[in-house]
């Protein structure tokens, strides 16, 4: 009887999920929440089976199909030790893997190849391969480690909104700009933050890259001050090998341009994204098969589908 092959590239902002057959054909995809199993397993949980029921109707299978598929997981805090145990036990799958998302995005972005990937999403991380040993920097979450990060700097904006109301630090638009959408009330910004999780702070991240182009100087300073610190663990990784950088994730795009000229020089474009790395490595560890292709047969690549996590 066939067998199903399924794939999840789950963040702090969403998950999204692919079904393969036995040949590597992409069948279907679906779409669903955060699925950061650290910050909050349970929801994690019904966003990663939201999208994988998603893309089993998008392939016309019913779930009597789940008990033949197996599963490689890609997931927002799957580095921590223990955080995916929970997570696989409750997949009704034949097999059923969880790793860190920075594993299938370092097989998607390089395939086998040797260097570093940088996940700059909700949340920062660098996985690197050499002589194909993988080893694992930052990642440790929100709010303690994942410097650089999408959920990091928003936090440092409404931080700054507080230096600024309470007239230590210099306004600018940008801060005038986010203190009118809380009315100007400091206790607006507190309540927001008591309750807010890393995917409401990073949606204001993009603004500051936004203002920034507009010479906003609190823009710029915030900026400068999260590159720093993406910088100097690539500098590091620079002083050990490393010869090959992918940038991924929501905010690659945004770091490219402000990244020095000696790191810009080593960055390669990803061959393809997380969702397509989860399906290469389930494919590898439960069957020996080509790389994904899509319905037509061609090399499947999402990235040029792909919008900002």
């Amino acid at each position: 009887m066939a067998e199903f092959f399924i794939g999840v590239d789950g963040g702090g902002t969403g998950c999204r999920a692919a079904i393969a057959d036995v040949n590597g054909v992409f069948l279907g995809q679906g779409c669903g929440g955060p699925a950061n199993i650290v910050t909050n397993l349970e929801g994690a949980l019904v966003n990663i089976r939201t999208a994988i029921d998603a893309a089993f109707a998008q392939a016309g299978l019913e779930q009597v199909h789940y008990a033949r598929s197996h599963a490689f997981l890609g997931l927002a805090g799957a580095n921590i030790a223990g955080a995916g145990t929970a997570i696989a036990q409750a997949m009704p799958f034949a097999h059923t893997e969880v790793e860190s998302d920075g594993l299938i995005a370092l097989q998607g972005a390089l395939g086998d190849q040797d260097g570093v990937v940088v996940i700059l999403g909700t949340g920062t991380a660098y996985i690197i391969r050499n002589e194909g040993k993988i080893r694992f920097i930052g990642g440790w979450g929100f709010p303690l480690s994942d410097l650089g990060s999408g959920a990091r700097l928003g936090q440092s904006l409404l931080q700054e909104c507080l230096l600024v109301h309470d007239g230590i630090h210099p306004g600018s638009p940008l801060i005038s700009a986010l203190l009118n959408e809380f009315d100007n009330k400091p206790d607006n910004l507190v309540e927001f933050g008591r309750k807010a999780v890393p995917a409401d702070y990073g949606r204001y991240a993009p603004r500051i890259f936004d203002y920034a182009q507009r010479g906003d100087l609190t823009a710029l300073m915030l900026l400068k001050r999260s590159v720093a610190y993406v910088g100097e663990t690539l500098d590091m990784l620079i002083l050990q090998g490393v010869e090959r950088i992918s940038l991924l994730g929501g905010m690659a795009r945004f770091y490219r341009e402000y990244l020095p000229d000696h790191q810009q020089k080593l960055l390669v474009e990803p061959a393809a994204d997380g969702l397509t790395g989860a399906v290469q490595l389930v494919l590898k560890r439960f069957l020996s098969s080509p790389c994904p292709k899509s319905q037509h047969g061609t090399v499947f690549d999402p990235m040029t589908e792909r919008t900002a996590q």
